[in-house]
């Protein structure tokens, strides 16, 4: 068994990675991680650096983690910037650290893909043992693992690595057939403020259509490119993380897998959502628009998603980070995990009393947001 650390997604074989993360989340495939390095939205001056892990067995591909060598934390969502300025108090190095994550993408799913006949557990014993050498002779803090699957955590918790947790936002589809449906579990008052947002939009003249596949020409990503710049300009004050030549590659290797609910009005396109979807899930990625239209953000971002689930009959939305606005939309409180293996340091009690009352707080946010849920009847 050999285990190597790759800089370029491809020098290896797409039907061989893609075959160790089977399924159809998005986010871990071949093409996705393509777009982010040959788009420039990761290496370079990014403060990404590919380092995919690898295992191979006589020659043969059996297991591999998207990975990257950071040097900041931008784009992870679960942050560490506490650590990083309790490591700058004492003089300590933090970065570079060596982070298992999909750039930019807090969705949680498969972040060790192995080969059939093999286990998490038993693959992630040596690739420990590689990382803990790895680290202990290099100039690295720690190794992260973000938002990991439940095949991943319990692999990760039974290898004894530090966890943290976080609250998202989810949508779960209870076999609805109709938007209304849904609309019907709700309290009253809701019901009504849906529906009252809903009517918002058309009555301003915006149409939502959905595009997809061979509609996603590049003429729209262009427009789309200016929105995302527009907001990430708005709310962080510069022009986002992504590349227009990811989002192409994107459209032109993904395109039956992104999902875009965009606004027309009087032909032109105002506004729009980029969603990615799996076989069960619609992940909602980006946001943008050129002009600002009551509700609209809510329409697109939410409810047209909602709509879209319903009707294609997938089980989850999971519309993003952070949010609680999602609550009164019927997104309920979901925790997820981040895994650490942090090289001691006079930092590492303080460190693991952090964790432990986070844990505690974090548990106690959900049961708090979970009572603002709009549902008669409670869904947790």
């Amino acid at each position: 068994m050999q285990i190597d650390f790759v800089s370029d997604i491809s020098t290896l074989d797409r039907a061989q990675w893609n075959s160790l993360f089977g399924g159809s989340y998005p986010f871990c495939q071949y093409d996705f991680l393509l777009a982010l390095e040959q788009g420039a939205s990761v290496n370079g001056n990014s403060g990404w650096q590919s380092q995919h892990l690898v295992v191979r067995q006589n020659g043969q591909l059996i297991a591999a983690m998207p990975a990257y060598l950071k040097w900041h934390s931008y784009g992870e969502y679960l942050f560490d910037w506490q650590f990083a300025d309790a490591y700058r108090h004492y003089n300590l190095p933090y970065y570079p650290k060596l982070l298992s994550a999909v750039p930019f993408t807090p969705a949680q799913g498969p972040r060790l893909g192995i080969a059939a006949g093999y286990q998490h557990i038993d693959m992630l014993k040596p690739i420990t043992e590689a990382l803990v050498k790895l680290i202990d002779s290099s100039e690295l803090s720690q190794f992260q693992c973000l938002y990991a699957s439940d095949n991943d955590k319990a692999a990760f918790r039974q290898s004894g690595y530090q966890e943290r947790i976080d609250v998202q936002f989810l949508w779960q589809n209870s076999g609805y057939q109709h938007f209304d449906d849904f609309l019907q579990q709700l309290t009253s008052r809701k019901r009504k403020q849906i529906r009252k947002e809903r009517q918002a939009v058309s009555e301003q003249g915006v149409e939502i259509r959905i595009i997809t596949g061979a509609d996603l020409t590049l003429a729209f990503w262009q427009q789309f490119y200016r929105f995302y710049r527009a907001t990430y300009s708005k709310r962080s004050g510069h022009g986002g993380y992504l590349t227009l030549q990811t989002f192409v590659h994107w459209g032109q290797s993904m395109a039956n897998q992104i999902v875009v609910f965009a606004a027309f009005r009087q032909h032109d396109m105002v506004a729009a959502a980029l969603c990615f979807r799996s076989d069960d899930t619609l992940y909602g990625r980006y946001w943008g628009c050129n002009e600002d239209f009551r509700q609209l953000h809510f329409e697109c971002c939410y409810y047209s998603g909602i709509q879209y689930c319903i009707e294609h009959k997938l089980q989850y939305f999971d519309a993003g980070a952070q949010g609680e606005h999602k609550l009164q939309r019927g997104f309920e409180p979901v925790l997820r995990s981040g895994f650490y293996h942090i090289k001691p340091t006079i930092l590492s009690p303080a460190i693991n009393d952090y964790m432990q009352r986070e844990h505690q707080a974090v548990r106690q946010y959900q049961a708090e947001a979970t009572t603002q849920l709009p549902y008669k009847l409670k869904h947790i």
